[in-house]
């Protein structure tokens, strides 16, 4: 009986028109990825171990995060019969032909990637799979994970047919949608025919628009995340150490980063100086990308350099206010507009207004702050 019900299961994944997809994990990239596949045709069933998470997204369409477009576009699906919430995967993964793995993968306290929740889920798939499957990395993972990922579903069940495929998202907070459906670049690290056969067929709609899809090993896919994040890092924090050689030399950052940026070899965008880098990525992913050079005994100099002096710029940024309002923030009312990390987001993670909030309050100034979200 159960030979014969594989069987069922292999053939109607082999004969559909389109694909199914598992997304395991509805926060920020789960939730953003599984509603544009769902808008772009495929069928998808995200999944999430918090119950409550999903029972409001099935019934009352809340959506756990803040971007602009998704409560619409989640709604647009879900009435289209086009996406779907469990917290079962046994109701999903058997017939999936790709099941993405968008768990989070917070900093550990060597600065590396927590692994856990992906291997978490990685052995519990590997229970479900049925047929050949196409197993996607969507968190931002170390270099390795693709091949660790193979062999925790391999020895969880060793008849699993299977293929472990690198995606990374490079999705904005704020901007996510239009990033998903109009990519610089979708990357994807893969091995087999069979791999590429699947990934292709799932961004075809991108790649028909004119959208580049780029093929490469699993490896190299890994580290494209983490050296996309780190050169944007760098490259903020090159501008913001730039902003305060300026206060001392009496020149116009604005002007300054204006010329520089109008350098076709620059680029104008990350240019903008403020209180340094923050949020979910950058402080995460260049940590995580400065261990694995140290693990490989290969320092990241530029890299390191950058984290540390992504500190001294949110520290500066008190002192500069306590200059404005004359060495004395000591009863002093300061506003502040904007917490999170960025606009457009209710994220604070490593939000810089964490580090510099604080410091006001404990030097006596009155804090009044203010954010939409």
């Amino acid at each position: 009986m159960q030979r014969k019900t594989k069987a069922v299961k292999e053939s109607k994944k082999m004969t559909q028109n389109t694909l199914n997809i598992t997304m395991i994990g509805t926060g920020y990239v789960g939730l953003v990825s599984g509603t544009c596949f769902a808008d772009m045709g495929f069928n998808v069933t995200c999944v999430d171990i918090d119950a409550e998470k999903i029972r409001k997204l099935q019934e009352e369409n809340i959506i756990p995060i803040h971007e602009p477009g998704l409560k619409e576009l989640v709604a647009k699906n879900v009435t289209a019969k086009r996406l779907h919430f469990t917290t079962d995967l046994a109701t999903c993964v058997p017939n999936s032909d790709a099941v993405f793995i968008a768990v989070g993968t917070p900093q550990d306290e060597d600065g590396s990637a927590d692994m856990q929740y992906v291997l978490a889920a990685a052995e519990q798939v590997a229970a479900h799979l049925q047929g050949y499957t196409a197993i996607v990395n969507k968190s931002t993972v170390p270099v390795g994970t693709a091949q660790e990922v193979h062999n925790v579903i391999q020895t969880a069940n060793t008849s699993a047919k299977f293929d472990v495929i690198s995606n990374p998202e490079f999705l904005r907070e704020g901007n996510a949608i239009h990033d998903f459906m109009n990519p610089d670049r979708v990357v994807v690290g893969l091995k087999s025919d069979a791999a590429r056969a699947i990934m292709t067929k799932l961004y075809t709609p991108l790649t028909n628009k004119g959208f580049p899809l780029i093929i490469t090993d699993p490896t190299s896919s890994e580290l494209i995340k983490y050296a996309a994040n780190a050169f944007l890092a760098m490259k903020i924090t090159f501008v913001n150490e730039l902003a305060a050689l300026c206060d001392v030399v009496g020149a116009d950052i604005q002007q300054v980063a204006g010329g520089i940026g109008s350098d076709s070899r620059i680029g104008e965008k990350f240019l903008q100086p403020g209180p340094g880098y923050g949020g979910s990525c950058f402080p995460k992913d260049t940590n995580a990308i400065a261990k694995i050079g140290r693990d490989a005994l290969v320092p990241l100099s530029l890299i390191e350099n950058t984290i540390e002096a992504n500190k001294r710029i949110k520290k500066s940024m008190v002192e500069r206010i306590e200059r404005a309002v004359g060495n004395d923030l000591k009863g002093k009312t300061i506003g502040v507009l904007g917490l999170a990390f960025k606009a457009n987001t209710d994220d604070m993670r490593d939000a810089p207004a964490l580090t510099i909030l604080p410091e006001l309050a404990t030097a006596g100034a009155i804090v009044q702050a203010y954010d939409p979200e």
